[in-house]
């Protein structure tokens, strides 16, 4: 049973500028990766477009109230934003779902309630924050003032196409703060109609833009414009610090980095419920494929609890269901592209040459038409293996065990990633200890995966990223301080 007709859902294939659509010539074709179809072209903007896109958003922010405007304005216009994706769902779903690998049910039962409360999040602190009066000599008053930074540029990638670029926008137009995004060129489409939204909540025309493209020329034009005042990306590590790179030549001006991960769950043999614990452990790694920056791609387990573990975990494995993001009987997403199915696969069989053992899957799933693959589980004795180090960005679970709390505390260090980490533990002393002992930017306890508590920032440690999106942190770091000391005496 499908959720939706693909064959009907219509996309506009445009930039959207000043407030209006702009039509330009097709440069990439959009395939569906569920079914691996072609069903779309895409403008690339070059850097002529990203000018004009640029300008647009600077004129609006001089131009317009958005940054001056009573601040509870802003929060108003933001909530009727919120309000009016909510009421879009019927369109903004299918739209979502069809060209990304977000389930048609998950974008309407989680996706989209998401994106609405992030905006309201963040367009309650809009007036929230403000300046500090320093201590000064009695004859003298200095402060800071808070202020946006103007153009914001940000880059969002493709595996939860609306709530991703949501991260970056929301909290820089909170701020007062017009805005570039370029989506990813795979999940190009959900988004315009997210813009469109945006003018009619009444958030003036410029001030949200969107350009189309690929990261070499759109990306890259963007990041070097002399009016972008800050760059926003999450992506891989390798694009991240291409662009940072790109920032310092050009600026130097700041950046927000959310990069790669390979994060660890580590699991005691105290855990009340290793039936639930398991299931935890399995969505953490399984849920949209794998393919989330945060995904916990590392089993280390205790030993004593090693094998009717696995056993849980291989059932849980046999009970996802592949399909198309339309078909409303889908749990397990498909792989964005064939090309990472193959990235994926080469992963796996490489680590395989090298000793791991396969406990499930292990291979493609065929006869779906596009690129789908096995829930994996992988048994590796040595921390140089291939699908240890390299982040896989699919549902690949490596296993390893541990002995004490300090051997669990040694595989879980990565060389290069430290993003996020889970400990199953009913001790919660030692929870603690682990907490402190793990350089990751977060850490879940007894659980995985992100709430609905927005007010808690995510980031990454090491080459994990640098900065914050969500909570007051995200805020903040859309805007500059300037200092100001006044003399006061006669």
């Amino acid at each position: 049973m499908n959720s939706f007709d693909p064959s009907i859902v219509k996309v506009r294939s445009a930039h959207f500028i000043g407030g209006r659509y702009r039509e330009a010539l097709p440069g990439l074709e959009v395939v569906r990766p569920s079914d691996g179809r072609y069903y779309a072209p895409l403008p690339i903007a070059d850097a002529m477009m990203v000018d004009e896109a640029v300008e647009s958003a600077w004129t609006a922010f001089r131009r317009s109230d958005w940054a001056t405007r009573p601040p509870r304005e802003r929060t108003r216009a933001m909530r009727r934003w919120a309000d009016l994706i909510e009421a879009d769902a019927a369109t903004l779903a299918p739209l979502e779902a069809i060209g990304s690998t977000r389930p048609h049910k998950d974008v309407l039962g989680w996706d989209i309630p998401y994106v609405a409360e992030v905006l309201r999040f963040f367009a309650e602190l809009a007036d929230k924050h403000g300046g500090q009066v320093a201590a000064t000599q009695r004859d003298r008053l200095g402060m800071q003032i808070a202020e946006p930074y103007g153009v914001v540029a940000a880059i969002a990638p493709w595996n939860f196409p609306l709530s991703m670029a949501n991260w970056k926008v929301a909290p820089a137009l909170a701020a007062g703060n017009a805005v570039v995004l370029k989506p990813s060129e795979l999940t190009p489409f959900s988004i315009l109609r997210y813009a469109e939204l945006a003018v009619q909540a009444g958030i003036p025309a410029g001030i949200f833009n969107v350009v189309q493209g690929n990261g070499q020329i759109t990306g890259d034009a963007l990041c070097r414009h002399p009016r972008v005042g800050k760059v926003t990306f999450t992506g891989s590590t390798a694009t991240g610090s291409s662009i940072m790179s790109t920032c310092a030549q050009v600026g130097p001006k700041p950046v927000t980095l959310e990069l790669g991960g390979k994060s660890p769950q580590l699991v005691f043999a105290d855990v009340p419920d290793l039936e639930k614990t398991a299931r935890s452990v399995a969505m953490g790694i399984t849920g949209n494929a794998g393919q989330v920056c945060v995904s916990g791609s590392r089993l280390i387990i205790e030993r004593s609890i090693l094998e009717p573990f696995v056993a849980y975990l291989q059932g849980y494995f046999r009970e996802l269901r592949p399909g198309h993001t339309w078909s409303a009987e889908t749990t397990l997403s498909p792989i964005i592209s064939s090309q990472q199915a193959e990235r994926i696969d080469g992963i796996v069989q490489r680590s395989r040459q090298a000793g791991a053992e396969v406990l499930a899957g292990g291979g493609m799933i065929e006869g779906l038409g596009g690129a789908y693959y096995q829930p994996t589980l992988l048994s590796v004795g040595d921390s140089q293996s291939p699908a240890v180090r390299e982040e896989i960005f699919g549902p690949v679970l490596t296993v390893q065990t541990f002995e004490d709390e300090g051997q669990a505390l040694h595989l879980a260090e990565h060389p290069t990633y430290g993003l996020a980490a889970g400990v199953h533990t009913a001790d919660l002393n030692r929870a603690l200890r682990l907490i402190r002992g793990l350089e990751t930017g977060t850490v879940w306890v007894n659980r995985y995966g992100r709430s609905n508590d927005h007010v808690l920032p995510t980031g990454g440690f090491k080459r994990s990223g640098i900065g914050k999106d969500l909570g007051r942190e995200a805020f903040e770091a859309n805007l500059r301080f300037k200092s100001v000391l006044i003399d006061i005496a006669d």
